[in-house]
């Protein structure tokens, strides 16, 4: 029986699960009874179509048309909807329109297009380019160069293989010698290496493994859209989670078509903002999936003059040079330069080419005469001086590729004249030379670009090269200036009411470095460097087989924020680290001496006897470590937005970056403890007064007043409900306590959700109110 279709609604609250073979549907539904009386109103769910076999995160997406077997297909996620909507609970569901796995042999759209080439009614799915590579689309998928491995090619019929990889052989050639056979393909199997430099595809970021959907075809838009729009038809799902929508050609009008398409459902965009940037207001969103809410809230619980006395002891302790870890913008920019000559490479070539053929194309004399080297040079570093993912509009460009960019960007060139090309360049994006195909094209190319140069440079290699606080080192992060004023929070809180009231809000993510709780217990080294120091020196001292400083450091960092846990997951992630960095080694350059000596390191120091002082130091440290795991969850679930809580994370959840964080959850917690009684009446709350915390609700910061003001945080909502956290517990314990520092509350009977047997009324006595939590949930009984 198909579920009715509910009107379009904003949930209270939404709850992660990340679906994967060995979590299909139907545990999902067995979680359902314990995750509707946690008080959530809807499950979120990873990616539910048909992705490639065993992936364990459905970002691969290998057919639109069908849910993905594996997990239960169509049928189970049905069956799941119909035991949520039993509870009381929705769906929400993430879709990926921007790439799919570059998988022929699971994928059927690009199976005929390795078939029957630019001519097959699939070709205008893909981002590819024909005109290079002699009209073949590279697949790098060979373990070495063509002549080393040939032999391990095979022709079956009318298939060619190669061990795991099959490819469709393009009629009349199957007969043909090998050779000959490879040249006369609508694609050419190649070394895996030349991904860097040849590739005639756009992809996801730098992940070869995933190519680029053009989404802004209609036709392409309806054919990859058709499953899911006709499961939020019939009522299957409620909601949507945009995935990277700044890979897309035209992110605007593509979240205008899925808004009309959609009748208008509740929908979140993946869109990373920049300290200082606003989403788009044209968008018909709700808002973000809330990375933006992460770091002001992390911020809020770290000590500004701490991180700076942190920084600077990082710097004695590892000594890096100033651009490669030692100096924040420095890094980011060398990382940039870096990323664009290596990891990037084949896209800029492509953005050169596009750019050439715009000028040696126009009847204009102004952009006659560049010269292909001088166009890349001006694109390159015009990409590396944006700090933002990318330009949407013209207008938009304007703002943020400005004219001091562009001086800067003319330093590069030794000859004045040459310094030129940055000019041209710029007004080509800034759509002062007009709106032909071309130009248009280069416009798109570049922000595409610039958004996969934004992710690789900084969340994928300047946050594992400049590592003074790790929590800071999360998607949206600033790690220069980590902390955020309880004042600067206010503001952000009420813009959100305001301007994007349902938007979403998280602090832990499946795409997280780390959890919310390891992230929390880092933030309380802000409150105490000298002792971390100190620490670091008698743990450290003599100490052989260090790799490194900087991965000295994150590696201790790591096991203090982790706490007592298997080496394994620790030694995974910080192989993962040191990769990522690429200082000593990379994914695609590994060098086994170095990544050795780092397992060697973590399994001998922080998970070896030494790590013993670090757990006793955490240990020592617990009660304000609770302060900030507590607030930071209490202040998620009640600020404007709607909370995203990740699977189990109601409870304290401690893990590091992918794949750690992606393991299946358990349901109920092995040991829901205090965090999860929160979590808890924070969700029931909400629920039961959705009114309070909804798109018409108020926001108001409610200062302290006393010795220890700064200490507390709280804001009411709705003047209904109150929020109240304690700030930076160990300062504030250093400082004699909260004394006589009182909380003003709003007129009428304010009861404690957590201790009901407690209550209020004209004001609360700080240290009464945090008597026997760090936090504190008032909802108003009596006016």
């Amino acid at each position: 029986m198909t579920p009715e279709r509910n009107a379009p609604s904003v949930p209270t609250a939404t709850y992660r699960l990340q679906l994967q073979p060995a979590f299909p549907f139907a545990a999902a539904a067995a979680a359902v009874p314990y995750l509707a009386s946690l008080g959530v109103s809807h499950l979120h769910l990873s990616p539910v179509l048909e992705a490639v076999p065993g992936s364990a995160h459905g970002y691969d997406v290998v057919d639109h048309a069908r849910v993905r077997e594996e997990l239960g297909g169509e049928v189970g996620l049905r069956a799941l909807a119909r035991t949520a909507r039993e509870h009381g609970l929705g769906l929400i569901a993430d879709i990926v329109p921007n790439h799919m796995a570059m998988a022929p042999r699971h994928n059927r759209a690009l199976w005929e297009v390795l078939r029957e080439g630019p001519k097959s009614p699939y070709a205008r799915w893909f981002d590819i380019d024909w005109e290079a590579q002699g009209g073949q689309l590279l697949l790098p998928v060979l373990g070495g160069p063509l002549g080393n491995v040939i032999a391990d090619l095979r022709v079956d019929g009318d298939l060619l293989r190669y061990h795991d990889h099959l490819f469709p052989l393009r009629e009349g050639t199957e007969d043909l010698p090998l050779p000959q056979l490879l040249d006369a393909q609508w694609y050419r199997p190649v070394w895996w290496r030349l991904a860097r430099t040849e590739l005639n595809y756009r992809r996801f970021f730098s992940i070869s493994e995933l190519i680029g959907v053009r989404v802004e075809d209609p036709e392409v838009f309806d054919a990859t859209h058709g499953k899911i729009l006709q499961l939020l038809e019939q009522g299957v799902l409620d909601g949507l989670r945009v995935d990277h929508p700044d890979g897309l050609a035209d992110p605007g009008a593509y979240l205008r078509r899925l808004h009309e398409a959609s009748g208008g459902r509740w929908t979140v965009v993946e869109k990373i903002l920049s300290d200082g940037e606003h989403l788009p207001a044209s968008w018909p969103v709700a808002g973000t999936t809330g990375y933006d809410a992460l770091r002001h809230i992390d911020g809020l619980f770290a000590d500004p003059a701490g991180a700076a006395d942190l920084t600077a002891a990082y710097r004695r302790f590892a000594a890096p040079q100033t651009d490669r870890g030692g100096d924040w913008a420095a890094t980011a920019r060398r990382a940039a330069y870096g990323v664009l000559t290596h990891e990037l490479a084949t896209e800029v070539d492509r953005l050169t080419r596009v750019a050439h053929r715009v000028c040696s194309g126009s009847a204009d004399p102004a952009l006659r005469d560049r010269a292909p080297w001088a166009l890349r040079t001006a694109l390159q570093e015009l990409l590396v001086r944006l700090e933002v993912y990318r330009p949407y509009t013209t207008d938009d460009a304007a703002r943020v590729i400005t004219e001091e960019a562009a001086a800067q960007a003319r330093q590069a060139f030794l000859v004045a004249e040459e310094g030129g090309a940055v000019d041209v360049v710029r007004d080509l994006l800034l759509g002062r030379y007009g709106d032909d195909p071309a130009q248009v094209e280069l416009r798109t190319r570049f922000a595409q670009t610039a958004s996969a140069l934004r992710a690789k440079s900084v969340e994928d290699t300047a946050f594992y090269r400049y590592v003074p606080l790790l929590s800071a080192t999360e998607v949206g992060g600033e790690p220069e200036a980590p902390a955020v004023s309880p004042r600067d929070f206010h503001g952000y809180c009420a813009r959100l009411q305001r301007d994007w009231p349902a938007t979403g809000t998280v602090v832990s993510t499946h795409d997280t470095k780390r959890s919310a709780d390891v992230r929390a217990a880092l933030a309380v080294l802000t409150e105490c460097p000298e002792r971390w120091v100190e620490l670091l020196d008698g743990v450290t001292r003599g100490e052989e087989g260090v790799p490194d400083g900087q991965l000295a450091w994150a590696a201790w960092q790591t096991v203090f924020g982790l706490g007592p846990a298997d080496p394994a997951r620790v030694r995974e992630a910080l192989l993962k680290h040191v990769r990522e960095a690429g200082l000593y080694t990379s994914w695609t350059e590994q060098e086994p001496p170095y990544e050795e000596a780092v397992a060697a390191f973590v399994t001998e120091g922080p998970c070896g006897v030494p790590g013993e002082r670090v757990t006793a130091f955490r240990a020592e440290l617990e009660p304000h470590i609770r302060a900030n795991v507590l607030g930071t969850a209490l202040v998620q679930l009640t600020m404007p937005g709607v909370p995203d809580v990740y699977q189990g994370t109601e409870a304290e959840y401690r893990a590091l970056v992918d794949p750690d964080n992606r393991r299946p959850a358990s349901f109920p917690p092995a040991d829901p403890g205090v965090k999860a009684a929160v979590t808890a009446a924070a969700l029931r709350l909400r629920r039961r007064r959705p009114e309070v915390f909804g798109t018409s609700a108020t926001y108001e910061a409610l200062p302290a007043d006393g010795p220890a003001a700064d200490h507390c945080v709280a804001f009411a909502r709705s003047g209904q409900v109150i929020t109240a956290v304690t700030r930076l517990s160990l300062r504030l314990a250093r400082a004699g306590g909260w004394r006589e520092t009182v909380l003003a509350l709003p007129p009428g009977r304010w009861v404690d959700t957590l201790d009901p047997e407690r209550e209020y009324e004209g004001h609360a006595r700080v240290a009464e109110l945090f008597g026997q939590l760090p936090v504190a949930l008032l909802e108003r009984v009596r006016e």
